[in-house]
């Protein structure tokens, strides 16, 4: 439920076309409301600006989409499910047909809201392997209201290839930079620009990178000041960070 919705709602009892007792029916589960497995926060929307996204990792698929249908009845803001498999969105697709899946984000969502085109955050990962993290980045991102634009492919073994974009560098207002063996790639970009810089390291690399361990020591440590760290294969983590920054600066 949010500020919108609550105006809305406000609005529609202070007229007379809803009667309080109709306004109450639709606050009941406000703010928050208790499944026998999850404590629903329906009132995220008004203190985040966003409607609780919904971790699928660990979760049944009756449960993932017990939550979605109530999420979808108390607000108009677009639904989030994040670490989810194919079968989970067969599942959630069967009850909620117009529930997508991006398969290599792992994120099911349901968009109700377009985006709304300002600002600029940039998805920029070091090499093809760390595309499932900077997927869930860029999704996250969008559908959370955020122009989101790719820069793939781009990492320190062959640095001529970030210098070719410098153009997608100096549009951003964000950049989030998904990187795995040693991390390089944050400290350069944050470098370069005078924006905000989101690392995150990712599990990607051989034996010594000890699952993300060494990018993430590598990122906290960077000398280049602005860049910021979320954990280890945290997409969804750092595609949010830069939403809220970005909305900042409108």
């Amino acid at each position: 439920m949010d500020k919108e919705y609550l105006s809305r709602l406000l609005v529609n009892v202070k007229s007379g076309d809803l009667s309080v007792d109709e306004a109450m029916e639709m606050l009941k589960h406000f703010p928050s409301e208790k499944m026998s497995y999850a404590m629903i926060d329906h009132h995220r929307p008004l203190r985040r600006g966003y409607a609780e996204v919904i971790y699928g990792q660990g979760k049944t698929p009756p449960q993932i989409l017990g939550i979605m249908e109530r999420l979808l009845e108390a607000s108009d803001k677009n639904i989030i499910a994040t670490r989810c498999n194919e079968e989970t969105y067969a599942y959630i697709k069967n009850s909620l047909p117009q529930a997508v899946y991006y398969e290599s984000a792992r994120i099911i969502a349901i968009q109700r809201q377009e985006s709304a085109g300002k600002g600029l955050v940039l998805v920029a990962c070091a090499g093809t392997s760390d595309l499932p993290v900077a997927e869930e980045a860029f999704y996250t991102a969008q559908l959370m209201g955020s122009r989101v634009s790719r820069l793939y492919d781009v990492g320190v073994s062959g640095l001529h290839r970030l210098m070719d974009s410098w153009q997608m560098l100096e549009e951003a207002r964000v950049i989030i930079v998904a990187a795995g063996m040693e991390g390089a790639l944050a400290s350069v970009i944050g470098g370069l620009v005078d924006k905000p810089v989101i690392a995150v390291p990712t599990s990607v690399g051989y034996g010594a990178s000890f699952g993300g361990l060494a990018a993430l020591l590598s990122m906290l440590n960077s000398c280049s000041s602005g860049v910021t760290v979320v954990n280890i294969d945290n997409g969804f983590g750092a595609g949010y960070a830069a939403s809220v920054i970005n909305a900042m600066g409108e």
